[in-house]
């Protein structure tokens, strides 16, 4: 059954799994198209119609605003993709508020890539219908706080009313469920998609991937506050002299055509460790849903235990005395508690329960029947009886 999420009915898609922005499309999620790959907004619009013969799914186009001593005309290529009937954007990058603005004045969805909850919240405020929470781990540029994946995506579930999706370590649906359950409507993968049948890179650089691991990336550009996530390799360890060569970092664009992964800067992910094999995309999405789909189930077996129960209704009730909650056995190995007042409410009468006989470190106290009187003990007294308590082994009442 496939996976439901505020993703899949925002865009109309099967899995709720974004490919990263690159230069072709794939089937069955939300495809993404760079503008800035494209030398000129004609161009852009040569690819979309390109990509809209080749495709009955959705795709969008994406529009990072980086710091740039001659930027490109971000207007135009905005401007070319809407007239050519694009209806969801990505943005990324600095003051993306005229361009938010813009989209929205066309009834087209954004979604806003981000690497702080701050800015998060900003775009949130400029009106973005979702938002891409960008970790530590992601290829490209994760900003300049190194906050990883994880933390990111719980602050996110504490502070956006929008809903977003995790970027970054994402390659299987392990991490599919982990996000979820972190409180994401769904993915984006771009590193994991480069390794893929329909992707055109030179295989070469796709067998380096897979033979790669999560150490095998490095950042760059950090003491011009751009950082960025490249394979690691001589060039890129060097790289303040190859910006200072003819052609600066553009020799990187040739590593996915002649397919040596030395001759310039690339682009990875530390989710280069999780890849092992090079499937069509398809079957790549197939076995994330399937995968995920087995996690969450087999994270529905779990159960909070009793002590759980009791910890979070002591939190609840915090002027509650021990006198006010009694136990009930439903058998010797789970232990439910109700709250005394609630004891009327109980299916069963309660002179069918059975004893019980509770210790303590502190303090000894045996009962004839639960719900009969108790001195004021502290929950962590109580926890303990929790744990170490039995059905007192009598005849009768």
């Amino acid at each position: 059954m496939p996976l439901e999420t505020k993703l899949t009915k925002l865009l109309n898609i099967r899995v709720p799994v974004v490919q990263g922005g690159m230069q072709w499309y794939v089937t069955s999620l939300l495809s993404i198209l760079t503008a800035l790959t494209q030398p000129s907004p004609e161009a852009l619009r040569h690819a979309i119609r390109e990509t809209r013969k080749m495709t009955k799914y959705p795709f969008g186009v994406n529009i990072t605003l980086l710091p740039s001593i001659n930027p490109p005309d971000y207007e135009g290529y905005a401007r070319a993709a809407v007239e050519e009937g694009v209806k969801v954007f990505e943005t990324a990058g600095n003051n993306p508020g005229p361009l938010i603005k813009f989209f929205k004045s066309h009834g087209c969805i954004v979604i806003h890539k981000c690497t702080t909850i701050r800015h998060a919240k900003s775009a949130e405020r400029l009106g973005v219908d979702c938002l891409s929470i960008d970790g530590f781990e992601c290829a490209g540029h994760p900003g300049e706080e190194d906050i990883g994946g994880i933390v990111l995506l719980a602050r996110a579930a504490q502070e956006l009313k929008v809903p977003y999706i995790a970027s970054g370590g994402f390659a299987d649906g392990r991490g599919l469920a982990s996000a979820l359950a972190l409180g994401a409507c769904g993915v984006n993968m771009g590193t994991r998609f480069m390794c893929t049948v329909e992707s055109p890179i030179h295989q070469n650089i796709k067998d380096k991937i897979i033979a790669s691991t999560e150490r095998d990336t490095v950042h760059i550009f950090r003491t011009l506050h751009n950082t960025a996530r490249v394979f690691k390799n001589a060039i890129s360890e060097q790289v303040v002299a190859l910006e200072r060569r003819p052609g600066g970092a553009n020799a990187g664009r040739l590593v996915y055509v002649n397919g040596d992964p030395d001759y310039g800067i690339w682009t990875a992910g530390i989710v280069m460790g999780l890849i092992k094999d090079c499937p069509t995309c398809e079957d790549l999405l197939r076995t994330i849903e399937k995968e995920a789909e087995e996690v969450i189930g087999e994270l529905q077996t779990f159960r909070v235990t009793a002590k759980a129960k009791l910890l979070e209704w002591w939190h609840a009730h915090p002027s509650a005395r021990m006198s006010d909650v009694i136990m009930q056995p439903e058998s010797e190995q789970r232990i439910v508690m109700y709250p005394a007042v609630a004891r009327r409410d109980l299916d069963r009468p309660a002179t069918t329960s059975p004893p019980f006989r509770l210790c303590a470190a502190r303090q000894h106290q045996a009962m004839q029947k639960p719900g009969c009187g108790m001195p004021h003990w502290h929950p962590s007294d109580f926890l303990f009886f929790l744990s170490s308590c039995k059905p007192a082994q009598t005849g009768g009442q």
